[in-house]
């Protein structure tokens, strides 16, 4: 891999473990599953130059042609960008850039006070004391959480409702409930990289923070405790969330190394979950539950918003919104 970027050795690494070649989600799927997931988890972080289609595929023993087309579909969702001549790169979410306009407008505005201030005979000293002791007029900002179960959705709204600002509104909707109703007055939809194009189709023009989630503590500390001689099946709802949670799995409990994927409409699923003794479902998989055995574990594998991603990625982009609805109401007469 590249040699100025040795932490990504691991990171690939991993990949190829988590590969599940048995498994009746194709290797293309669970391949790009993986890389969504390690953008996500800021794993590979924005800016990162992927390795080449021909490097990868050699590394992961995949034909040249399924990487290809892993990279074509992640380009297309908005995760990578070819640079013709210089590789496949990580696309930035673009909060910084936000940060730097609304800086930019911050200087400025600076500038046309301290002129104002000494129109008025006011030193700085004094412009920055009425400055410091100004009541604050922010903007009031409504977020719609994106997800694709209520239970999870609604549990990653709460745990974002504290980092907002009172007067601050975040509504949690899933795909389904969009399809028939729509809130009005959103400024920002908070989503899943998976969703992110679903999102815009919904709200097009609107900013959407593909938020980077992970295990949460109940679902880490679960996984810390299950013995490294178990036998674990790893049960997904949906294709796509499978290597999510594998991922997630190497991740956080790198001593499991019995396991087996299923999606839960596999044909032979009933037999996967009879052979195991830890049972490790996504949302959405519960009714497994009912027919597992006294001796067999069983966890719901449930995600958070990472905490680093809601300081570096969401407030930026909250605050961005804010300044917009503030510009807004200066203007309205």
């Amino acid at each position: 891999m590249n040699s100025e970027a040795p932490n990504l050795e691991n990171i690939f690494a991993r990949l190829a473990l988590g590969l599940d070649r048995s498994s009746s989600v194709s290797v293309s799927v669970q391949l790009r599953g993986a890389l969504e997931y390690g953008i996500a988890s800021g794993d590979i972080p924005p800016g990162t130059q992927l390795p080449s289609v021909r490097r990868l595929a050699q590394h992961l023993g995949l034909s040249p042609v399924t990487v290809s087309n892993v990279y074509a579909v992640l380009q297309e969702a908005g995760h990578v960008m070819g640079r013709v001549g210089n590789g496949t790169f990580v696309v930035d979410g673009g909060v910084s850039q936000h940060q730097a306009q609304a800086l930019r407008k911050i200087e400025r505005r600076i500038g046309e006070l301290v002129r104002l201030g000494q129109e008025a005979g006011l030193s700085r000293a004094e412009l920055a004391y009425r400055l410091s002791t100004a009541p604050e007029r922010p903007g009031q900002v409504r977020v719609l959480m994106l997800g694709t179960f209520h239970d999870a959705t609604e549990a990653y709204a709460g745990d974002i409702r504290p980092y907002l600002r009172p007067g601050d509104e975040i509504l949690a909707r899933t795909t389904e409930q969009l399809a028939r109703d729509r809130p009005e007055g959103i400024s920002l939809i908070v989503a899943p990289r998976t969703l992110s194009v679903e999102a815009q189709s919904y709200f097009p023009g609107l900013p959407i923070i593909g938020i980077t989630l992970i295990p949460n503590e109940p679902t880490r500390v679960a996984l810390a405790a299950i013995s490294p001689q178990a036998q674990v099946a790893v049960v997904s709802y949906f294709p796509e969330f499978l290597p999510v949670m594998r991922a997630g799995i190497l991740r956080f409990a790198p001593h499991i190394t019995r396991v087996t994927s299923a999606v839960y409409d596999d044909d032979d699923l009933s037999t996967v979950v009879d052979r195991t003794d830890v049972l490790i479902h996504s949302t959405g998989a519960e009714d497994l539950r009912k027919d597992l055995r006294p001796d067999q574990i069983a966890i719901e594998y449930r995600h958070t918003p990472d905490s680093h991603a809601i300081e570096t990625d969401l407030l930026p982009a909250i605050d961005a919104c804010r300044g917009r609805l503030s510009d807004r109401e200066e203007a309205s007469p």
